[in-house]
């Protein structure tokens, strides 16, 4: 079978798709309009279909003409609460609808992607040597889905354990358009949050020693964190602390009683992250502490580390070269500070993420990046998706 030709005659197909999801973007874990289209456009495929009951998943089996391996194929489904200003004809009508989110990740590309893949597979289901799952997953943005669907069972879908796993994920930026990109071992860091609440005491903002500010003090926290991170960590050994939101008071002349702020905190490996956890949260209290106030501070673990196992590093890595050549693979040599929560499926089963660049314009590098209400993306990289997650499965069915 010749999957990369067969996907080429799917490419009006599968941008048409892309472009009905983007129209239709939905956060979070209930998904209801984007399942349906997922519903409808596998439906006639012959799948084992299942939902789920926390979350709005779609469970597809196709069981092969033989009973050789399971494999995985994942695709995530959710959106980003970002308003788009891309200006594309296809992005969602303003309104309460949809119009404030987002397909600013490309998941959009990854459900049309998948769902290639989908019919390419179906369409030679007599000549597999095993069986597929796959997997549309709402909820990666934060709300950890793949932990829910893991919960739900997604891995024992098909009545037996999955031998392998594999899940791509484009960008609109970092990489050259219609490259992919990997590397063995880590590929994403974990993700954890820590929320800091600093108490003080309200008052005049022109009597300020009558009362306790807590907003300077929860200032020189977000400072002495990021101090922390250049002084008793490892340069060689990664960590990012970014502090994206901080709220306090309402008014300039008001000392509120209290002051908020949430950092997202990303680590490299599991000693790295004990540090973090054991450092910050006295740091913060001490302080708080020194200037007479107390603080609130929770550290909470999202996801792990993405692995990438290296057996299956280096056949991924091979697939893709013998299917489109070398210059389209580029072997990472630094792993990506973002998280993934496809990480949890890699700690369960051997298996592989890799990258795909879909930027539209040549100087990929000062693109939008993903995330950006100005991301966008190029729709000619969908059968080239959907051929390789086809032929990773075929490939790992045939190997035993």
């Amino acid at each position: 079978m010749d999957l990369v030709s067969e996907a080429s005659q799917l490419a009006a197909e599968l941008t048409a798709l892309r472009r009905r999801l983007h129209a239709v973007p939905e956060v979070g874990l209930d998904l209801p309009v984007t399942q349906q289209v997922i519903l409808e456009e596998v439906g006639g495929l012959g799948l084992e279909i299942s939902t789920g009951s926390a979350l709005t998943s779609v469970t597809g089996v196709l069981r092969g003409g033989n009973a050789g391996p399971l494999v995985l194929l994942r695709a995530d489904m959710d959106a980003l609460p970002v308003v788009e200003k891309t200006g594309e004809s296809f992005a969602a009508a303003p309104g309460p609808a949809h119009g404030s989110a987002m397909h600013a990740c490309g998941h959009d590309l990854h459900m049309a992607g998948l769902v290639g893949a989908a019919r390419l597979l179906s369409a030679h289901r007599s000549e597999l040597a095993g069986d597929v799952l796959f997997m549309f997953q709402p909820g990666e943005e934060g709300f950890d889905g793949a932990g829910r669907m893991l919960d739900e069972g997604v891995l024992t879908a098909a009545g037996r354990p999955v031998d392998a796993a594999y899940g791509l994920h484009v960008f609109s930026s970092w990489f050259p358009n219609r490259v992919f990109a990997a590397r063995p071992g880590t590929l994403m860091a974990a993700s954890a949050r820590l929320q800091v609440k600093v108490v003080g005491a309200g008052g005049h903002g022109s009597a300020p020693h009558r009362g306790l500010d807590p907003i300077p003090v929860a200032c020189e926290m977000v400072t002495a964190l990021q101090t922390l991170v250049t002084r008793r960590f490892d340069v060689f050994d990664p960590v990012v602390i970014t502090v994206g939101s901080f709220h306090a008071g309402t008014k300039r002349n008001i000392i509120p009683d209290d002051a908020v702020f949430d950092a997202t905190v990303r680590t490299l490996t599991p000693q790295a992250f004990e540090r973090v956890a054991s450092t910050a949260v006295p740091l913060c209290e001490g302080i708080a502490a020194a200037h007479g106030l107390t603080a609130e501070v929770t550290f909470e673990e999202e996801f792990p580390v993405t692995v990438n196992d290296e057996n299956e590093y280096d056949f991924v890595a091979a697939t893709v070269t013998d299917l489109f050549g070398p210059e389209r693979f580029q072997r990472m040599r630094d792993p990506l500070s973002g998280s993934e929560d496809f990480s949890r499926v890699l700690q369960r089963v051997p298996g592989a993420y890799l990258f795909l660049g879909a930027s539209t314009v040549v100087d990929f590098e000062s693109a939008p990046t993903n995330h950006s209400p100005l991301a966008s993306y190029d729709d000619s990289v969908l059968p080239d998706a959907a051929a390789l997650l086809a032929e990773l499965a075929v490939r790992r069915m045939a190997r035993g």
